[in-house]
């Protein structure tokens, strides 16, 4: 039936922004159509509006599906909008346009099937659903087809019930009405469908319907019936291949209790294997999606009765010959990913005691897994002979490629524990020999002959250097002379120098091997390759940490080295070198550390500085920020032990350079990244050397107090962080006085904290936000007398609830965490705090610390569960829910009546119409109801409902909109 004229009227406006959106307009008028379609979709008007459209078949299909779309977001969230006695009339009103579009567009009938499905959930009067469906379409071809589209539908959503707002008990029971007391109706149905033609057995919506009610038909009754066959059959056929893979692989994981399906894998396997031929035959004609189909199939299966294989491993041996066949046949690579979590589940199994008999009896197979898995390895070899291009300029191609190398080295992992990581190594090292011999004289600097036979097994000896045990014997010693021989070829030398890096550990237990492989890594340095470069700054970083006290006399040596490529190296790689070279530094005897480390960093601060009075813009103020941190690098690793009655060597170093870090901190007052560093840098100085840095302490809280009031910048916060818990009260070779002055210097920082936030919007400064906070909770853990009981706390908490506007998570997260951990000291235990030190009874909380929290509940409480409840509900990313509820949670058990009372205060503000009377009054009464019951905790998840619920009905952007910018959907009936 056409619109007439005042609908089509009154549908202008939003069929004008729906062409707005699927046009080539400008992005303001996009936004402004975007908010016009999302404010239109949870508006009453929406309901006769959609209908209108979809009654009026003269409209865009674009247009209809939109309004489908958005009549199925009506139902799911909005059924509150409409009168209890107008269900019905929805119901037959949707059954119309059903009715309507039997014969499609296939999308729209899908949208209002599960229209029709989410009003059945929720229509609890309504109980010959699948009935009144099936005489609403009729028994004609496409009405069947319908018919199986709904029934595909009703029980995925009921399984997303919890969109809807009905209780856990009323979504039980709908649960049972719709599906487990129609699954016998349905099954017969199905039966019936199937066999009343050849071409409804090859109908592919008869599979995905099998495969969404096989939550309700245990799968022992389909496989008792006749659709077992059927479903076999259908993989046969191109046009129900893809759905029939996907109903056995549904049967195959309602079978994961092997137990309790004994007799129904025993009929599925047989029928399973008559299949493996054609595996032999998806690659032999080159049908890619065939062979994926088959391995999906084995794999489903091997990882549904896992534990059949390792408790029966002579029946079900065919079944990874299988999957192993898969994965040899796959010369694309297109399926054998699917494999990975089988042969991850079954090495689980085979690595038990339990299973060792099994473990013996398939490790042939592991064995030709990993011949299978190194082949794969192998980079293409380029049809055009271009070996600077492997991959075509298919640069997504490329990426998923190496992306898909590391995950088939996990496989070889797996290979590892199931035979021995020697047994694995030994294969790669004799396709290394294999090559070496055959090819090694061929090669030259410039060409090298299959080279990536060789880069392979490489790859592979570096995938499972994690496996291998440093104390290894056997192969180890024969591999890794090879590899400091390995050609100079770009991706050859990056992966030997890569796999060197991976056994730095051995390499500390085998000396005899280090100067080969350090003169090899080294000459990495100079190769034109970037990557190379790069791996070979990696691979010296290891060698620099395990092997330290090897390297210990080799100082002049490194010095010179070091000096020599600093400059040439990019940043990640300066700090991996100089990573290494610091571990290095650090085994030296007490007596040299001094001026050792001096040697090392003298000229990188010289660097510093030189570069500091000549940086004029952002690009030369990084490269000084990048030298600033290999200064941080050295004092993060050097750390030599000291007793506490002696003069750190390091501290001494720290106090030369700490003016000059001083002086930047003031130059360089909007450079992010040098201040940022040079924070880092104190900041590592009170982690690495503890107390002794006490001589320096008053110069250093001097240095970053100045700092962050002249910058503004977070860093500043959170190198105080670093002092608060270093010198708190109680720490080990701190004294009273000491303490109480870097309290006073926290408070400083405070000060200065809530002036910023006073002069700026919260939105301009989240990073300042996140490190306050976070330095905060630390002060009440460090200092929670000192803390909670000063005048800061109060406006501190404040701070907090301007900060609750923020729209981002991590800043929210630092809040939010600060807030529940000042709340929980109003208990009569407290949290993690000086109060908790030590192995003794469970302390009680401070009278005068409790009382102080609830003072700040008293005159704060109605405030902090206005703005909880307000971000739970409209603005707070879904990390921040479990901290926000838990805030809630305590401030209701500390004071559960006014906290109800904050709670309703807190509904009376919101938007008028986004919430019914009656659903506020049910929120209260059940939250009155656990507090008279003494169950507070069970407020949580009354009020954790409630907000999901109104955040989902009233912010949640609907579904449809995105769709409309994207291309246009191809109907089809």
């Amino acid at each position: 039936m056409a619109a007439n004229n005042s609908s089509q009227g009154a549908l202008a406006p939003m069929l004008s922004a729906l062409a707005t959106m699927q046009s080539h307009a400008a992005s303001k008028d996009k936004a402004g159509a975007h908010e016009f379609l999302e404010k239109f979709q949870k508006s009453s008007e929406a309901w006769n509006t959609t209908h209108n459209i979809l009654q009026d078949t003269s409209t865009s299909p674009e247009a209809r599906l939109f309004a489908a779309t958005t009549l199925k977001g009506k139902i799911t969230y909005d059924l509150h909008q409409l009168p209890d006695n107008a269900l019905e009339a929805l119901r037959d009103s949707l059954l119309s346009l059903l009715q309507l579009y039997i014969p499609g567009p296939r999308p729209i009938r899908t949208q209002l099937c599960i229209c029709i499905a989410s009003l059945a959930i929720q229509m609890t009067a309504w109980k010959n659903v699948i009935a009144m469906v099936g005489s609403t379409v009729g028994d004609s071809p496409q009405g069947l087809d319908c018919l199986l589209d709904f029934l595909r539908i009703l029980p995925e959503e009921v399984t997303e019930g919890r969109k809807i707002n009905l209780t856990e008990d009323q979504l039980a029971d709908r649960t049972k009405e719709l599906l487990e007391d129609n699954s016998k109706q349905v099954l017969t149905l199905l039966v019936q469908y199937s066999q009343a033609s050849g071409d409804n057995a090859k109908n592919p919506r008869l599979y995905e319907c099998i495969g969404s009610w096989l939550r309700e038909i245990p799968a022992v009754d389909i496989v008792n019936s006749p659709l077992l066959d059927q479903i076999f059959n259908a993989i046969s056929d191109e046009s129900s291949f893809d759905s029939a893979i996907d109903c056995l692989c549904t049967i195959f994981k309602d079978t994961r209790d092997v137990d309790e399906n004994k007799t129904v894998i025993q009929e599925l396997y047989p029928r399973l294997l008559r299949l493996r031929p054609k595996i032999a035959e998806a690659a032999g004609i080159e049908d890619a999606d065939l062979l994926k189909g088959m391995t999906r199939l084995f794999a489903e299966a091997g990882e549904a009765w896992v534990v059949l294989i390792a408790r029966e491993p002579n029946s079900f041996r065919t079944l990874v010959d299988a999957i192993l066949e898969c994965c040899a046949y796959d010369r694309d690579r297109e399926a054998i990913s699917i494999t990975f979590i089988f042969w991850y589940d079954l090495k689980q199994y085979l690595t038990l005691e339990k299973y060792m008999p099994a473990r013996a009896g398939l490790a042939d197979l592991y064995s030709n897994l990993v011949d299978i898995m190194i082949n794969h390895l192998q980079f293409p070899t380029p049809e055009n002979g271009n070996e600077k291009d492997l991959f075509d300029g298919d640069r997504e191609m490329e990426d998923k490629f190496r992306e898909f190398r590391h995950a088939m080295g996990d496989v070889l992992k797996d290979c590892c524990e199931v035979l021995t990581p020697t047994d694995c190594l030994t294969k790669a090292y004799q396709k290394i020999k294999s090559w070496a011999q055959t090819y090694a004289n061929q090669a030259s600097a410039t060409s090298v002959p299959h080279w990536q036979e060789l880069e392979a097994p490489i790859f592979a000896l570096r995938a499972m250097g994690r496996m291998v045990n440093p104390e290894e014997t056997s192969v180890l010693g024969e591999v890794i002379p090879l590899l400091t021989q390995v050609p100079d070829h770009e991706k050859l030398k990056f992966q030997a120098i890569m796999a060197l890096g991976r056994y730095t550990e051995w390499t500390s237990e085998h000396p005899e091997t280090l100067e080969a492989q350090l003169n090899y890594v080294i000459s990495g340095f100079s190769h034109p390759s970037p990557e190379v470069v790069q791996a070979s700054a990696l691979a010296f970083q290891y060698l620099g940490v395990d092997c330290r006290k090897l390297l210990g006399g080799q100082i002049p040596v490194l010095h010179q080295f070091y000096e020599s490529i600093i400059d040439k190296l990019k940043p990640t790689s300066q700090e991996e070198v100089t990573e290494g070279v610091a571990a290095v530094v650090s085994v030296q005897p007490l007596d040299k550390i001094y001026e050792t480390m001096k040697m090392f960093c003298d000229p990188v601060m010289q660097r510093i500085l030189t570069l500091a009075q000549q940086a004029k813009d952002e690009k030369s103020e990084n490269v000084v920020a990048d030298y600033l941190g290999l200064i941080v690098t050295f004092v993060k690793n050097i750390q030599p032990y000291v007793s506490p009655n002696e003069v750190n060597p390091a501290v001494t170093y720290c106090k030369e350079i700490l003016p000059p870090l001083s002086g930047l901190a003031k130059h360089f007052t909007k450079s992010v990244p040098i201040l940022e560093r040079v924070c880092r840098c104190w900041r590592y100085m009170i982690i690495s050397y503890r107390t002794a840095t006490a001589p320096l302490l008053g110069e250093l809280a001097n240095s970053i107090a100045e700092g962050f009031q002249a910058s503004r910048q977070g860093c500043f916060l959170w190198a105080t962080d670093a002092v608060i818990r270093e010198y708190s009260y109680g720490a080990e070779f701190v004294d009273q006085d000491t303490s109480d002055n870097v309290f006073r210097f926290f408070a400083q920082q405070v000060t200065v904290f809530l002036r910023i936030l006073n002069e700026l919007n919260p939105n301009e400064a989240p990073d300042v936000i996140e490190d306050f906070f976070r330095l905060a909770t630390d002060a009440i853990r460090f200092y929670p007398i000192k803390t909670i009981t000063s005048q800061l706390a109060g406006p501190m908490v404040q701070a907090a609830l301007t900060s609750l506007t923020l729209p981002l998570v991590d800043p929210l997260l630092a809040t939010l965490q600060f807030l529940r951990d000042y709340l929980d000291f109003g208990f009569e235990h407290p949290p993690v705090s000086e109060f908790t030190a030590g192995d003794g009874p469970r302390p009680k909380t401070p009278a005068e610390i409790q009382n102080a929290v609830k003072q700040t509940l008293e005159s704060l409480g109605q405030q902090i569960v206005q703005q909880t409840m307000t971000g739970l509900m409209y603005t707070f990313p879904e990390d921040c829910y479990g901290d926000a509820s838990a805030i809630l949670l305590t401030i209701f058990s500390l004071a559960p009546p006014a906290a109800a009372q904050w709670v309703a205060a807190t509904l009376q503000l919101l938007p008028q119409g986004s919430l019914k009377p009656e659903e506020a009054n049910k929120l209260m009464r059940g939250i009155n109801e656990k507090i008279r019951n003494n169950e507070v905790r069970k407020v949580r998840a009354i009020l954790q409902d409630f907000t999901n619920s109104y955040r989902r009905r009233n912010v949640t952007p609907r579904e449809g909109l995105g769709r409309l910018e994207a291309t246009r959907f191809r109907f089809t009936g």
